[in-house]
């Protein structure tokens, strides 16, 4: 017997046992209430049509919707202003933009005056030039600087120019450079004018 005590087969059916007992002590089976008193719990708690059901979730989503319309809103009327206010400078950039157009036409029309008025004394200044003799000529365009010698010369023929740039460039070389560099220039007005002019 006490073999049999001992064994470990008694003492794994002895442990089943003791489970098995304990298990069917302890256990119960859960009493689920009936379904009209479910139904009536409910009804109590919420008086009236079942749409009026008030749930903390749905109130804090309500709350939260409500939140972000409002920031929605806040957020329209933020852009609508931003709106009139970029309507209201563009309408005023483009009073700029005309005033200034208006402006550049007004100079440019100045400009064209100054330079037919230029013109017209550049010709008669030529006409002055030519008329003296060669070395008269060269002695004031000795004093002017090349730029005014060469607009002065697009006037005059180049039988009037020939004997004043050589009278120009008597005295010496560094008088010779200065010539032919007015030449060069002279000759570059010259094309410019004829370009433009036939264009």
């Amino acid at each position: 017997m006490t073999r049999l005590l001992q064994s470990d087969w008694t003492a794994s059916l002895l442990g089943l046992l003791a489970y098995l007992l304990t298990t069917l002590f302890l256990w119960r089976p859960l009493a689920h209430p009936p379904v009209s008193t479910t139904v009536e719990v409910v009804a109590r708690r919420t008086p009236g049509p079942s749409w009026t059901f008030h749930s903390p979730e749905v109130d804090m989503l309500i709350i939260e919707l409500r939140r972000e319309k409002e920031a929605l809103a806040a957020k329209e009327k933020e852009l609508k202003d931003l709106a009139q206010r970029l309507e209201s400078e563009r309408a005023e950039l483009g009073q700029i933009t005309q005033a200034v157009q208006q402006l550049q036409a007004d100079f440019d029309q100045n400009i064209i005056r100054v330079r037919e008025g230029e013109a017209v004394n550049l010709k008669k200044l030529a006409k002055t030039y030519a008329a003296m003799t060669p070395d008269g000529a060269a002695a004031i365009f000795k004093a002017l600087d090349d730029e005014s010698t060469v607009k002065i010369m697009m006037f005059m023929k180049e039988a009037e120019t020939a004997p004043i740039l050589e009278a120009l460039a008597k005295p010496g070389e560094p008088q010779a450079k200065r010539v032919a560099a007015i030449s060069e220039r002279l000759r570059l007005a010259i094309n410019t004018t004829k370009k433009s002019s036939g264009s």
